[in-house]
């Protein structure tokens, strides 16, 4: 089913498949040529000598990332209502679906990746050994995306208003999460409540082991996944719980 999600989006175009890799390399050239060409951005904390793409590259990173949560967040208010006929006329597992959306827009993120890693080797020269350490920063993420995808697609069953909602949450999410500028540019004491969103660490974990050859910081790694672990579980007993009125109401 994943499968199908993925080829059913490019459906009936001449490219098919080939633009899930051309969509983000189109992105990646937008963005070097407005931050690096126009704005001349430097990135905070990397090296003194920058080309041109270095900040593409480190916006780049953290922003795949946070499209994999956006595409999760955005599409789970209406992963029941359409797909009715899942609800009414079979027995279908339908806490599935929310793992069918991650899976889909896991795989974009992977695309997206390779043209990262192309872009990086390019601009950067290198890719450090430390990106061994990226699947465990993917873990908390992928907790997270799922509990909050089941709790949304339960909620969105019955408010209707959940889908316009959420739309808008995942555009302010993208500008305070530490993704157009490193967490080091936030004011100190406003770091803490930026830390609770948790697309910030994520996000600078991902650079830190894919860009700037930094190990995983464990104790954070703990201490999100153990919060992740506990949004997975709230998620799933809300959406199994609710799911016995979703009859009844689509």
């Amino acid at each position: 089913m994943i499968k199908r999600e993925v080829l059913g989006r490019y459906r009936g175009s001449v490219l098919g498949l080939a633009w899930s890799f051309f969509n983000p390399l189109l992105l990646l050239i937008v963005y070097t040529f407005v931050f690096s060409v126009v704005f001349k951005a430097k990135w905070a904390g990397a090296v003194s000598t920058q080309s041109h793409g270095d900040f593409a590259v480190i916006l780049f990173a953290g922003l795949i990332m946070n499209n994999l949560f956006a595409e999760c967040l955005n599409r789970a208010p209406s992963l029941v209502l359409s797909n009715v006929s899942y609800v009414k006329k079979v027995v279908f597992p339908l806490e599935t679906l929310a793992v069918i959306a991650f899976g889909s827009a896991t795989f974009h993120l992977l695309v997206s990746f390779v043209v990262l890693l192309i872009a990086q080797m390019i601009f950067l020269g290198n890719i450090p050994w430390t990106i061994v350490y990226l699947p465990m920063v993917l873990v908390p993420l992928a907790l997270f995306s799922l509990g909050i995808s089941w709790f949304l697609a339960g909620l969105g069953v019955y408010i209707r208003d959940t889908a316009q909602a959420v739309s808008l949450l995942t555009i302010v999410l993208t500008f305070v999460s530490p993704i157009f500028y490193p967490l080091s540019a936030i004011p100190e004491r406003m770091q803490i409540y930026v830390k609770l969103n948790p697309m910030t660490f994520v996000v600078e974990e991902t650079r830190n082991v894919l860009i700037f050859g930094k190990s995983l910081n464990w104790s954070l790694w703990s201490i999100y996944t153990a919060i992740g672990f506990v949004v997975f579980v709230l998620g799933i007993a809300w959406f199994q719980k609710v799911r016995k009125g979703f009859a009844d109401v689509v």
